[in-house]
């Protein structure tokens, strides 16, 4: 069983998206009614994997991206070993080149779901 629909979990992203803001994985989880823990976590990361195969077939920005550690406003590591090499990154998963990567792609969703 999944832990949320990946259309309201794709929702909330949208929404973020369009507010042109990241969001950490516990205000995502609460938004889902959950408190945060590390199992929650990781089962929100499989749906987030759900929700990015759609949006990749439907032609528009991933959206996982936008789902940040708290603590350093970067995802976390299900993100960077799913979807980093994609982009052709292969860098530390924090530091000055991870954060324009996901500057980057955080603007490229940001600028699609504005004009939308």
């Amino acid at each position: 069983m999944s832990l949320a629909d990946p259309a309201e979990v794709r929702a909330h992203l949208i929404a973020s998206a369009r507010a042109r803001q990241s969001i950490t994985y516990s205000e995502l989880l609460a938004h889902l009614g959950y408190a945060f823990s590390r199992p929650k976590m990781r089962a929100l990361c499989k749906v987030l994997e759900a929700v990015d195969a759609e949006t990749e077939g439907r032609g528009e920005p991933e959206l996982a991206v936008l789902v940040v550690r708290q603590s350093d406003g970067l995802p976390g590591q299900g993100w960077w070993i799913g979807s980093a090499l994609s982009h052709g990154y292969k860098g530390d998963w924090d530091g000055p080149d991870a954060r324009r990567l996901i500057r980057r792609l955080h603007a490229q969703a940001f600028d699609y779901w504005s004009e939308r």
